[in-house]
Protein backbone atom coordinates (compact mmCIF):
# COMPACT_ATOMS: atom_id res chain seq x y z
CA UNK A 1 0.00 0.00 0.00
CA UNK A 2 1.39 3.19 -0.88
CA UNK A 3 1.85 5.93 2.31
CA UNK A 4 1.13 9.50 1.98
CA UNK A 5 5.10 10.28 0.84
CA UNK A 6 4.61 7.51 -1.79
CA UNK A 7 6.46 4.74 -0.14
CA UNK A 8 5.54 1.38 -0.73
CA UNK A 9 4.88 -0.98 2.27
CA UNK A 10 7.71 -3.11 3.41
CA UNK A 11 10.25 -0.72 1.06
CA UNK A 12 12.48 2.32 1.90
CA UNK A 13 10.61 5.38 2.64
CA UNK A 14 10.63 7.93 0.04
CA UNK A 15 9.71 11.69 0.25
CA UNK A 16 8.25 13.00 -3.04
CA UNK A 17 10.29 15.45 -4.65
CA UNK A 18 8.71 19.35 -4.45
CA UNK A 19 6.22 20.58 -7.06
CA UNK A 20 8.61 22.33 -8.64
CA UNK A 21 10.99 20.03 -9.84
CA UNK A 22 9.26 19.30 -13.28
CA UNK A 23 11.32 16.65 -15.09
CA UNK A 24 9.82 13.19 -15.41
CA UNK A 25 12.63 11.21 -13.92
CA UNK A 26 10.67 12.28 -10.42
CA UNK A 27 8.35 9.85 -11.37
CA UNK A 28 10.88 7.26 -10.78
CA UNK A 29 12.87 8.96 -8.09
CA UNK A 30 12.61 10.12 -4.52
CA UNK A 31 14.61 11.18 -1.89
CA UNK A 32 15.36 8.14 1.02
CA UNK A 33 14.02 9.05 4.81
CA UNK A 34 15.23 8.33 7.77
CA UNK A 35 14.57 8.79 11.86
CA UNK A 36 16.88 9.53 14.16
CA UNK A 37 15.55 9.45 17.44
CA UNK A 38 12.32 9.23 16.20
CA UNK A 39 12.70 12.43 14.49
CA UNK A 40 12.14 12.07 10.41
CA UNK A 41 14.94 12.94 7.98
CA UNK A 42 14.76 13.35 4.45
CA UNK A 43 18.13 13.63 2.80
CA UNK A 44 18.17 15.64 0.02
CA UNK A 45 21.91 14.92 -1.78
CA UNK A 46 20.94 10.97 -2.60
CA UNK A 47 17.96 9.74 -4.88
CA UNK A 48 16.50 6.07 -4.91
CA UNK A 49 14.87 4.63 -7.68
CA UNK A 50 11.22 3.20 -6.93
CA UNK A 51 11.87 0.47 -9.48
CA UNK A 52 15.17 -0.85 -8.26
CA UNK A 53 16.15 0.49 -5.01
CA UNK A 54 19.35 2.00 -6.54
CA UNK A 55 21.14 4.99 -4.91
CA UNK A 56 22.19 7.99 -6.50
CA UNK A 57 24.18 11.00 -5.56
CA UNK A 58 21.83 14.32 -6.32
CA UNK A 59 23.52 17.99 -7.06
CA UNK A 60 20.70 20.37 -6.67
CA UNK A 61 18.69 20.61 -10.23
CA UNK A 62 20.94 17.64 -11.97
CA UNK A 63 18.73 14.83 -13.11
CA UNK A 64 21.22 13.60 -15.94
CA UNK A 65 22.13 10.80 -13.65
CA UNK A 66 19.17 10.05 -12.91
CA UNK A 67 18.21 9.66 -16.40
CA UNK A 68 20.81 7.77 -17.59
CA UNK A 69 20.05 5.35 -14.89
CA UNK A 70 16.47 4.81 -16.20
CA UNK A 71 17.32 4.63 -19.95
CA UNK A 72 20.17 1.83 -19.21
CA UNK A 73 18.81 -0.46 -16.61
CA UNK A 74 14.79 0.56 -17.20
CA UNK A 75 13.82 1.33 -20.61
CA UNK A 76 10.41 0.32 -20.79
CA UNK A 77 9.18 2.84 -18.07
CA UNK A 78 10.45 5.32 -19.55
CA UNK A 79 10.40 4.49 -23.20
CA UNK A 80 9.84 7.91 -25.36
CA UNK A 81 9.89 9.89 -22.16
CA UNK A 82 13.13 11.63 -23.57
CA UNK A 83 10.92 13.49 -26.22
CA UNK A 84 9.83 17.06 -25.12
CA UNK A 85 6.18 17.91 -24.05
CA UNK A 86 4.01 18.64 -26.83
CA UNK A 87 2.97 22.69 -26.80
CA UNK A 88 -1.25 22.35 -25.60
CA UNK A 89 -1.83 24.58 -28.81
CA UNK A 90 -0.09 22.25 -31.07
CA UNK A 91 -1.49 20.33 -34.01
CA UNK A 92 -0.91 16.89 -32.37
CA UNK A 93 -2.06 17.60 -28.94
CA UNK A 94 -5.45 19.15 -30.17
CA UNK A 95 -5.83 16.22 -32.14
CA UNK A 96 -5.49 13.32 -28.95
CA UNK A 97 -7.62 15.87 -26.94
CA UNK A 98 -10.36 15.62 -29.81
CA UNK A 99 -9.76 12.26 -30.12
CA UNK A 100 -10.40 11.42 -25.68
CA UNK A 101 -13.31 13.57 -26.55
CA UNK A 102 -14.49 11.43 -29.03
CA UNK A 103 -14.08 8.63 -26.39
CA UNK A 104 -15.65 9.88 -23.86
CA UNK A 105 -18.72 11.17 -25.78
CA UNK A 106 -19.57 7.88 -27.84
CA UNK A 107 -18.96 5.51 -25.34
CA UNK A 108 -20.37 7.58 -22.59
CA UNK A 109 -17.52 7.95 -20.41
CA UNK A 110 -17.14 9.62 -17.37
CA UNK A 111 -15.28 13.06 -17.78
CA UNK A 112 -12.83 11.51 -14.79
CA UNK A 113 -11.85 9.03 -16.81
CA UNK A 114 -9.01 10.81 -18.60
CA UNK A 115 -7.50 11.70 -14.78
CA UNK A 116 -7.97 7.98 -13.71
CA UNK A 117 -4.72 5.74 -13.07
CA UNK A 118 -5.00 3.22 -16.40
CA UNK A 119 -5.85 6.04 -18.60
CA UNK A 120 -2.69 7.98 -17.64
CA UNK A 121 -0.72 5.27 -17.90
CA UNK A 122 -2.23 4.04 -21.20
CA UNK A 123 -1.37 7.90 -22.54
CA UNK A 124 1.84 7.79 -21.09
CA UNK A 125 2.95 4.56 -23.40
CA UNK A 126 1.40 5.58 -26.17
CA UNK A 127 2.77 9.66 -26.21
CA UNK A 128 4.49 10.41 -23.47
CA UNK A 129 5.01 14.15 -24.56
CA UNK A 130 1.24 14.61 -24.33
CA UNK A 131 -0.24 16.75 -21.01
CA UNK A 132 -3.67 15.52 -20.62
CA UNK A 133 -5.71 18.79 -19.86
CA UNK A 134 -8.48 18.77 -17.03
CA UNK A 135 -11.64 17.44 -16.23
CA UNK A 136 -12.99 20.38 -16.29
CA UNK A 137 -11.55 21.51 -19.95
CA UNK A 138 -13.14 18.08 -21.42
CA UNK A 139 -16.41 19.08 -19.71
CA UNK A 140 -16.24 22.58 -20.36
CA UNK A 141 -14.85 23.13 -23.85
CA UNK A 142 -14.23 19.89 -25.68
CA UNK A 143 -17.43 17.84 -25.12
CA UNK A 144 -19.85 20.68 -25.52
CA UNK A 145 -18.09 22.06 -28.68
CA UNK A 146 -18.28 18.66 -30.31
CA UNK A 147 -22.13 18.67 -29.40
CA UNK A 148 -22.70 21.88 -30.64
CA UNK A 149 -20.78 20.55 -34.33
CA UNK A 150 -22.83 17.46 -34.43
CA UNK A 151 -25.55 19.14 -33.67
CA UNK A 152 -25.36 21.52 -36.52
CA UNK A 153 -25.21 18.58 -39.03
CA UNK A 154 -28.07 17.30 -37.63
CA UNK A 155 -30.04 20.16 -38.01
CA UNK A 156 -28.80 21.26 -41.64
CA UNK A 157 -30.33 17.36 -42.23
CA UNK A 158 -33.40 18.18 -40.39
CA UNK A 159 -34.07 21.15 -42.23
CA UNK A 160 -34.48 19.41 -45.63
CA UNK A 161 -36.80 17.18 -44.48
CA UNK A 162 -39.98 18.23 -45.81
CA UNK A 163 -41.51 16.04 -42.74
CA UNK A 164 -40.66 14.54 -39.78
CA UNK A 165 -42.23 12.32 -37.14
CA UNK A 166 -40.83 11.63 -33.79
CA UNK A 167 -40.81 9.39 -30.99
CA UNK A 168 -40.59 10.40 -27.51
CA UNK A 169 -40.63 8.37 -23.87
CA UNK A 170 -39.32 8.89 -20.44
CA UNK A 171 -36.62 6.75 -19.34
CA UNK A 172 -34.47 6.61 -16.69
CA UNK A 173 -31.52 4.99 -18.73
CA UNK A 174 -28.80 7.41 -20.31
CA UNK A 175 -27.52 4.48 -22.78
CA UNK A 176 -30.17 5.16 -25.46
CA UNK A 177 -28.91 7.42 -28.54
CA UNK A 178 -31.80 9.92 -29.22
CA UNK A 179 -32.19 13.26 -31.18
CA UNK A 180 -32.52 14.76 -27.37
CA UNK A 181 -32.52 14.00 -23.74
CA UNK A 182 -33.80 16.31 -20.95
CA UNK A 183 -34.65 15.95 -17.25
CA UNK A 184 -38.01 16.38 -16.06
CA UNK A 185 -37.67 16.98 -12.07
CA UNK A 186 -41.55 18.31 -12.16
CA UNK A 187 -44.33 15.65 -11.92
CA UNK A 188 -44.79 13.93 -15.29
CA UNK A 189 -48.18 15.45 -16.18
CA UNK A 190 -48.92 15.82 -19.87
CA UNK A 191 -49.11 19.11 -19.22
CA UNK A 192 -45.28 19.20 -18.52
CA UNK A 193 -44.79 16.68 -21.14
CA UNK A 194 -45.98 19.03 -23.42
CA UNK A 195 -44.28 21.70 -22.66
CA UNK A 196 -40.99 19.54 -23.14
CA UNK A 197 -41.85 18.35 -26.48
CA UNK A 198 -42.42 21.89 -27.90
CA UNK A 199 -39.37 23.04 -26.45
CA UNK A 200 -37.32 20.14 -28.48
CA UNK A 201 -39.16 21.15 -31.58
CA UNK A 202 -38.40 24.64 -31.37
CA UNK A 203 -34.63 24.40 -30.48
CA UNK A 204 -33.88 21.62 -33.55
CA UNK A 205 -36.12 23.82 -35.80
CA UNK A 206 -38.42 20.70 -36.34
CA UNK A 207 -41.68 22.39 -36.64
CA UNK A 208 -43.59 22.05 -40.29
CA UNK A 209 -46.79 24.90 -40.45
CA UNK A 210 -49.66 23.49 -41.72
CA UNK A 211 -48.09 19.79 -41.35
CA UNK A 212 -48.79 16.53 -39.43
CA UNK A 213 -46.45 15.54 -37.28
CA UNK A 214 -46.63 12.02 -36.53
CA UNK A 215 -45.62 11.02 -32.21
CA UNK A 216 -44.54 7.82 -31.12
CA UNK A 217 -45.15 7.37 -27.38
CA UNK A 218 -45.73 4.67 -24.97
CA UNK A 219 -49.73 3.78 -24.12
CA UNK A 220 -49.32 6.10 -20.79
CA UNK A 221 -51.93 8.24 -20.50
CA UNK A 222 -49.92 11.45 -19.71
CA UNK A 223 -47.58 10.99 -22.85
CA UNK A 224 -50.87 10.68 -25.05
CA UNK A 225 -52.37 13.96 -23.39
CA UNK A 226 -48.95 15.70 -24.16
CA UNK A 227 -48.83 14.79 -27.70
CA UNK A 228 -52.44 16.07 -27.85
CA UNK A 229 -51.65 19.82 -26.02
CA UNK A 230 -48.36 19.99 -27.75
CA UNK A 231 -50.17 20.51 -30.74
CA UNK A 232 -48.41 17.44 -32.94
CA UNK A 233 -50.14 13.99 -33.76
CA UNK A 234 -51.74 11.00 -34.69
CA UNK A 235 -50.48 9.79 -31.32
CA UNK A 236 -49.41 6.35 -32.01
CA UNK A 237 -48.87 4.00 -29.15
CA UNK A 238 -45.60 1.84 -29.25
CA UNK A 239 -46.73 -1.35 -30.79
CA UNK A 240 -44.15 -3.33 -28.78
CA UNK A 241 -45.39 -1.33 -25.87
CA UNK A 242 -48.75 -2.53 -26.63
CA UNK A 243 -47.71 -6.40 -27.36
CA UNK A 244 -46.17 -6.68 -23.38
CA UNK A 245 -49.48 -5.30 -22.04
CA UNK A 246 -52.06 -7.65 -24.28
CA UNK A 247 -49.33 -10.41 -23.10
CA UNK A 248 -48.63 -9.37 -19.37
CA UNK A 249 -52.52 -9.70 -19.09
CA UNK A 250 -52.45 -13.19 -20.65
CA UNK A 251 -49.36 -14.48 -18.10
CA UNK A 252 -51.24 -13.06 -15.41
CA UNK A 253 -54.45 -15.49 -15.71
CA UNK A 254 -54.84 -17.22 -12.68
CA UNK A 255 -53.67 -20.52 -13.60
CA UNK A 256 -51.17 -19.91 -15.44
CA UNK A 257 -49.85 -17.28 -12.72
CA UNK A 258 -49.65 -20.15 -10.21
CA UNK A 259 -47.44 -22.15 -13.14
CA UNK A 260 -44.86 -19.83 -13.42
CA UNK A 261 -45.01 -19.10 -10.13
CA UNK A 262 -43.75 -22.49 -9.44
CA UNK A 263 -41.48 -22.44 -12.74
CA UNK A 264 -39.95 -19.04 -10.71
CA UNK A 265 -39.45 -21.05 -7.40
CA UNK A 266 -37.26 -23.54 -9.10
CA UNK A 267 -35.01 -21.39 -11.52
CA UNK A 268 -34.57 -19.20 -8.13
CA UNK A 269 -33.26 -22.16 -6.75
CA UNK A 270 -30.81 -23.17 -9.29
CA UNK A 271 -29.54 -19.39 -9.32
CA UNK A 272 -29.08 -18.85 -5.87
CA UNK A 273 -27.06 -22.29 -4.82
CA UNK A 274 -23.62 -23.15 -6.69
CA UNK A 275 -23.83 -26.56 -5.69
CA UNK A 276 -27.42 -26.76 -6.98
CA UNK A 277 -26.15 -25.37 -10.70
CA UNK A 278 -23.70 -27.99 -10.44
CA UNK A 279 -25.54 -30.75 -10.33
CA UNK A 280 -27.66 -29.82 -12.98
CA UNK A 281 -24.86 -28.98 -15.19
CA UNK A 282 -23.66 -32.58 -14.47
CA UNK A 283 -27.19 -33.88 -15.28
CA UNK A 284 -27.59 -31.97 -18.56
CA UNK A 285 -24.41 -33.72 -19.88
CA UNK A 286 -25.35 -37.01 -18.75
CA UNK A 287 -28.53 -36.36 -20.40
CA UNK A 288 -26.49 -34.68 -23.74
CA UNK A 289 -29.10 -31.67 -23.18
CA UNK A 290 -27.59 -28.24 -23.90
CA UNK A 291 -25.51 -26.77 -21.09
CA UNK A 292 -27.94 -23.85 -21.02
CA UNK A 293 -28.46 -22.06 -17.54
CA UNK A 294 -32.26 -21.30 -16.42
CA UNK A 295 -33.05 -17.82 -17.16
CA UNK A 296 -35.39 -15.86 -14.61
CA UNK A 297 -37.65 -13.82 -16.02
CA UNK A 298 -38.36 -9.83 -15.21
CA UNK A 299 -41.99 -8.57 -14.49
CA UNK A 300 -41.86 -5.81 -16.68
CA UNK A 301 -40.63 -7.77 -20.13
CA UNK A 302 -43.09 -10.74 -20.97
CA UNK A 303 -40.55 -12.00 -23.57
CA UNK A 304 -38.49 -12.63 -20.58
CA UNK A 305 -41.38 -14.99 -19.19
CA UNK A 306 -41.50 -16.72 -22.36
CA UNK A 307 -37.81 -17.65 -22.70
CA UNK A 308 -37.71 -18.84 -18.80
CA UNK A 309 -40.63 -20.75 -19.85
CA UNK A 310 -38.97 -22.05 -23.20
CA UNK A 311 -35.88 -23.06 -21.23
CA UNK A 312 -37.72 -24.89 -18.41
CA UNK A 313 -39.57 -27.09 -20.96
CA UNK A 314 -35.88 -27.54 -22.60
CA UNK A 315 -34.37 -28.75 -19.46
CA UNK A 316 -37.12 -30.09 -17.53
CA UNK A 317 -35.52 -33.66 -17.70
CA UNK A 318 -32.38 -32.44 -16.30
CA UNK A 319 -34.22 -30.60 -13.51
CA UNK A 320 -36.36 -33.14 -11.96
CA UNK A 321 -32.80 -35.56 -12.52
CA UNK A 322 -31.41 -32.51 -10.31
CA UNK A 323 -33.70 -32.16 -8.14
CA UNK A 324 -34.41 -36.14 -7.11
CA UNK A 325 -30.50 -36.65 -6.66
CA UNK A 326 -28.87 -37.54 -3.69
CA UNK A 327 -27.37 -34.10 -3.14
CA UNK A 328 -29.73 -31.77 -3.18
CA UNK A 329 -33.17 -33.84 -2.39
CA UNK A 330 -32.99 -32.87 1.19
CA UNK A 331 -32.65 -29.28 0.72
CA UNK A 332 -35.89 -29.12 -1.81
CA UNK A 333 -38.60 -30.03 0.16
CA UNK A 334 -40.15 -26.84 -0.58
CA UNK A 335 -39.63 -27.26 -4.03
CA UNK A 336 -42.56 -28.62 -6.68
CA UNK A 337 -41.70 -30.12 -9.81
CA UNK A 338 -44.46 -29.78 -12.89
CA UNK A 339 -46.83 -32.63 -12.95
CA UNK A 340 -46.92 -34.32 -16.63
CA UNK A 341 -50.51 -32.03 -16.80
CA UNK A 342 -48.21 -28.70 -15.89
CA UNK A 343 -45.97 -29.65 -18.62
CA UNK A 344 -48.28 -30.12 -21.05
CA UNK A 345 -50.13 -27.28 -20.29
CA UNK A 346 -46.98 -24.92 -20.14
CA UNK A 347 -46.02 -26.94 -23.84
CA UNK A 348 -49.82 -25.43 -25.19
CA UNK A 349 -49.39 -21.90 -23.70
CA UNK A 350 -45.79 -21.43 -25.06
CA UNK A 351 -47.23 -22.74 -28.77
CA UNK A 352 -50.18 -19.75 -28.51
CA UNK A 353 -47.59 -17.28 -27.09
CA UNK A 354 -45.33 -17.81 -29.85
CA UNK A 355 -47.18 -15.61 -32.48
CA UNK A 356 -46.47 -12.48 -29.88
CA UNK A 357 -42.74 -13.87 -29.19
CA UNK A 358 -42.13 -13.06 -33.35
CA UNK A 359 -43.38 -9.99 -33.21
CA UNK A 360 -41.74 -9.48 -30.51
CA UNK A 361 -38.57 -10.17 -31.77
CA UNK A 362 -39.70 -8.76 -35.16
CA UNK A 363 -40.10 -5.12 -33.63
CA UNK A 364 -36.72 -5.15 -31.48
CA UNK A 365 -33.97 -6.23 -34.75
CA UNK A 366 -36.10 -4.14 -37.01
CA UNK A 367 -33.45 -1.61 -38.73
CA UNK A 368 -36.51 0.73 -39.84
CA UNK A 369 -39.97 -0.14 -38.31
CA UNK A 370 -42.72 1.38 -39.73
CA UNK A 371 -46.48 2.13 -38.56
CA UNK A 372 -46.96 0.20 -41.78
CA UNK A 373 -46.78 -2.50 -39.86
CA UNK A 374 -49.00 -2.26 -37.11
CA UNK A 375 -52.54 -2.75 -37.96
CA UNK A 376 -51.17 -5.98 -40.15
CA UNK A 377 -49.25 -8.01 -36.93
CA UNK A 378 -52.63 -6.68 -34.99
CA UNK A 379 -54.74 -8.52 -37.16
CA UNK A 380 -52.09 -11.57 -37.46
CA UNK A 381 -51.93 -11.82 -33.79
CA UNK A 382 -55.94 -11.60 -33.40
CA UNK A 383 -56.13 -14.47 -35.58
CA UNK A 384 -53.61 -16.52 -33.76
CA UNK A 385 -55.70 -16.22 -30.45
CA UNK A 386 -59.02 -17.12 -32.44
CA UNK A 387 -61.04 -19.75 -29.71
CA UNK A 388 -60.71 -23.55 -31.04
CA UNK A 389 -62.34 -26.77 -29.79
CA UNK A 390 -58.98 -28.01 -29.06
CA UNK A 391 -57.79 -25.37 -26.32
CA UNK A 392 -57.56 -26.53 -22.65
CA UNK A 393 -59.35 -24.21 -20.16
CA UNK A 394 -55.82 -22.26 -19.74
CA UNK A 395 -55.40 -22.06 -22.59
CA UNK A 396 -58.77 -20.44 -23.75
CA UNK A 397 -58.05 -17.73 -20.81
CA UNK A 398 -54.88 -17.04 -21.80
CA UNK A 399 -56.26 -16.45 -25.34
CA UNK A 400 -59.12 -14.30 -23.88
CA UNK A 401 -57.12 -11.92 -21.88
CA UNK A 402 -55.14 -11.35 -25.18
CA UNK A 403 -57.35 -10.35 -27.58
CA UNK A 404 -59.47 -8.29 -25.04
CA UNK A 405 -56.67 -6.18 -24.41
CA UNK A 406 -55.26 -5.98 -27.69
CA UNK A 407 -58.39 -5.80 -30.25
CA UNK A 408 -59.22 -2.28 -29.32
CA UNK A 409 -56.13 -0.61 -29.34
CA UNK A 410 -55.39 1.50 -32.38
CA UNK A 411 -59.25 2.05 -33.28
CA UNK A 412 -59.64 5.15 -31.48
CA UNK A 413 -59.94 8.10 -32.81
CA UNK A 414 -61.49 6.52 -36.49
CA UNK A 415 -58.37 8.97 -37.69
CA UNK A 416 -56.17 7.24 -36.48
CA UNK A 417 -57.15 3.34 -37.89
CA UNK A 418 -57.68 5.25 -41.24
CA UNK A 419 -54.18 6.97 -40.90
CA UNK A 420 -52.54 3.50 -40.04
CA UNK A 421 -54.63 1.95 -43.37
CA UNK A 422 -53.16 4.49 -45.73
CA UNK A 423 -49.28 4.09 -44.15
CA UNK A 424 -49.83 0.03 -45.22
CA UNK A 425 -51.16 0.83 -48.16
CA UNK A 426 -48.03 3.12 -48.96
CA UNK A 427 -45.67 0.25 -47.85
CA UNK A 428 -44.99 -1.47 -51.19
CA UNK A 429 -44.85 -4.85 -48.97
CA UNK A 430 -47.88 -4.82 -48.09
CA UNK A 431 -50.15 -2.57 -50.70
CA UNK A 432 -52.65 -5.53 -51.92
CA UNK A 433 -54.13 -5.11 -48.16
CA UNK A 434 -55.02 -8.71 -48.67
CA UNK A 435 -55.84 -8.55 -44.61
CA UNK A 436 -58.88 -6.03 -45.21
CA UNK A 437 -61.74 -6.97 -46.81
CA UNK A 438 -62.66 -5.88 -49.90
CA UNK A 439 -65.04 -2.76 -49.28
CA UNK A 440 -62.42 -1.06 -46.66
CA UNK A 441 -59.74 -1.98 -48.96
CA UNK A 442 -61.78 0.20 -51.67
CA UNK A 443 -62.57 3.01 -48.87
CA UNK A 444 -58.44 3.15 -47.93
CA UNK A 445 -57.27 3.72 -51.69
CA UNK A 446 -60.26 6.25 -51.85
CA UNK A 447 -58.82 8.54 -48.77
CA UNK A 448 -55.34 7.76 -50.02
CA UNK A 449 -56.21 9.73 -53.27
CA UNK A 450 -58.28 12.30 -51.46
CA UNK A 451 -55.50 13.07 -48.82
CA UNK A 452 -52.84 13.34 -52.15
CA UNK A 453 -54.83 15.19 -53.83
CA UNK A 454 -55.42 17.56 -50.75
CA UNK A 455 -51.71 17.54 -50.02
CA UNK A 456 -50.45 18.31 -53.43
CA UNK A 457 -53.11 20.99 -54.22
CA UNK A 458 -50.02 23.62 -54.23
CA UNK A 459 -47.88 21.06 -55.75
CA UNK A 460 -45.38 21.48 -58.64
CA UNK A 461 -47.09 21.56 -62.06
CA UNK A 462 -44.29 22.71 -64.71
CA UNK A 463 -41.64 24.75 -63.73
CA UNK A 464 -42.04 25.53 -60.69
CA UNK A 465 -45.62 26.89 -61.04
CA UNK A 466 -48.39 25.29 -58.91
CA UNK A 467 -51.67 24.81 -58.89
CA UNK A 468 -53.90 26.81 -56.23
CA UNK A 469 -55.02 24.92 -53.44
CA UNK A 470 -58.99 23.70 -54.44
CA UNK A 471 -58.01 23.80 -57.72
CA UNK A 472 -58.57 21.00 -60.61
CA UNK A 473 -55.82 22.31 -63.43
CA UNK A 474 -52.86 23.76 -63.07
CA UNK A 475 -52.89 27.64 -63.86
CA UNK A 476 -51.76 28.31 -68.38
CA UNK A 477 -48.13 28.36 -68.75
CA UNK A 478 -46.04 31.04 -70.19
CA UNK A 479 -44.92 29.35 -73.76
CA UNK A 480 -41.00 28.86 -73.95
CA UNK A 481 -39.73 30.34 -77.70
CA UNK A 482 -39.32 26.22 -78.46
CA UNK A 483 -42.96 26.24 -77.74
CA UNK A 484 -43.92 29.16 -79.71
CA UNK A 485 -42.40 27.79 -82.43
CA UNK A 486 -43.76 24.19 -82.73
CA UNK A 487 -46.01 23.62 -80.26
CA UNK A 488 -48.88 23.37 -82.77
CA UNK A 489 -46.80 21.23 -84.83
CA UNK A 490 -46.10 18.59 -82.67
CA UNK A 491 -48.46 18.15 -80.00
CA UNK A 492 -48.02 15.94 -77.04
CA UNK A 493 -50.04 13.12 -77.34
CA UNK A 494 -51.49 13.10 -73.42
CA UNK A 495 -51.61 16.63 -74.10
CA UNK A 496 -55.01 18.56 -72.74
CA UNK A 497 -56.93 19.97 -70.11
CA UNK A 498 -57.34 16.69 -67.62
CA UNK A 499 -57.89 17.89 -64.21
CA UNK A 500 -55.28 17.79 -61.34
CA UNK A 501 -57.33 15.38 -59.56
CA UNK A 502 -57.71 13.23 -62.20
CA UNK A 503 -54.08 12.73 -62.60
CA UNK A 504 -54.00 11.66 -59.06
CA UNK A 505 -56.45 9.15 -59.44
CA UNK A 506 -54.61 7.61 -62.42
CA UNK A 507 -51.22 7.35 -60.37
CA UNK A 508 -52.74 6.05 -57.14
CA UNK A 509 -54.23 3.38 -59.41
CA UNK A 510 -51.27 2.90 -61.42
CA UNK A 511 -49.39 2.64 -58.12
CA UNK A 512 -52.20 -0.35 -56.39
CA UNK A 513 -52.11 -2.37 -59.45
CA UNK A 514 -48.22 -2.51 -59.38
CA UNK A 515 -46.52 -5.90 -58.35
CA UNK A 516 -45.46 -5.40 -54.43
CA UNK A 517 -42.21 -6.33 -53.22
CA UNK A 518 -40.94 -9.05 -50.90
CA UNK A 519 -42.01 -9.02 -47.04
CA UNK A 520 -38.27 -8.87 -46.40
CA UNK A 521 -37.20 -6.47 -48.56
CA UNK A 522 -36.92 -2.40 -47.91
CA UNK A 523 -39.62 -0.19 -48.32
CA UNK A 524 -37.00 2.92 -48.85
CA UNK A 525 -35.89 1.76 -52.02
CA UNK A 526 -38.34 0.62 -53.97
CA UNK A 527 -39.23 2.56 -57.08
Amino acid sequence: MASASGSTEGAEELEKPPASLKSHVWEHFGFPVKYINGKRVVDKTTTLCRQCGTRKPYDTGNTSGMAAHLKRHHPSVTGAKTRAPFAAQSDRAKAITKAIGVFIAADLRPYSVAQNKGFKHLMNVLEPGYDIPSRAHFSEKIVPSMYEQEKSKVMAELSQASSVALTTDGWTSRATPVLQTRPLYESHTGTNLAHLLTEAMAEWRIERPNTNIPVTTENAKNQINAVKEAGLGPQIGCFAHAINLASQKGIKVSKMDRLLGRIRKVVSYFHRSSTAAHVLKTKQDMLQLPTHKLIHDVPTRWNSTYDMLERYLEQQTAIYSALTDKTLKKNVRDIVTLSDDDVRVAEEVLQLLKPLKAVTTLLSTETAPSVSMILLLKTRILQSMAPSEEDSTITRDVKTAIREDLKHRYTSPPALQEYLHRATALDPRFKSLSHLHLALRLKTYSDLTTETVSSLGTADCEEGQAAPTGADTCPPQKKLAMAELFGDTFVQKDMGSKAFADTIKEEVASYEAASGIPVDGDPLTWA
